[in-house]
């Protein structure tokens, strides 16, 4: 009975989000609040939140949740719209469906052969992002 449960949750996926919500909570009573975290630089605080909104986009929240936790990151996001100025992003109406993350890893992998200036990203084709992340919605994911 124990094996047919243990399938009936893997096939489900909750088996997995279980085990991640375990080692979230494990994480955070170990997490030792009495030593002061070092002061989160600017350059840290935009690669977590690139990182974060990779993790979020992914579903993979209990990752996001100790990458909130662990980092010191603020909990509420930062806004997108902010992130990419930030980052001298520009980006072009399909790009807004997924991460940021997304084009710039598709720029530097591409060598930089869009349109692009010096201090700024190309707007990045659709074609260049993974598949499988394509069909959901930019809207759900900037509710926060």
């Amino acid at each position: 009975m124990v094996t047919v449960l243990r399938d009936t949750l893997e096939k489900r996926g909750a088996l997995g989000q279980i085990k991640a919500r375990i080692r979230a909570e494990v994480f955070n009573a170990l997490d030792d609040q009495s030593e002061p975290r070092p002061p989160l630089s600017h350059e840290n605080l935009l690669i977590n939140e690139l990182i974060r909104e990779y993790l979020e986009y992914n579903k993979y929240k209990y990752a996001s949740s100790v990458l909130t936790a662990e980092s010191g990151q603020p909990e509420v996001p930062l806004d997108r719209q902010f992130l990419a100025k930030e980052l001298n992003i520009v980006e072009d109406a399909n790009g807004k469906s997924v991460p940021l993350l997304y084009g710039i890893i598709s720029h530097f992998l591409h060598g930089g052969k869009e349109e692009s200036t010096q201090k700024t990203l190309p707007k990045v084709s659709l074609l260049h992002y993974p598949k499988q992340n394509l069909g959901k919605p930019s809207v759900e994911r900037n509710q926060k």
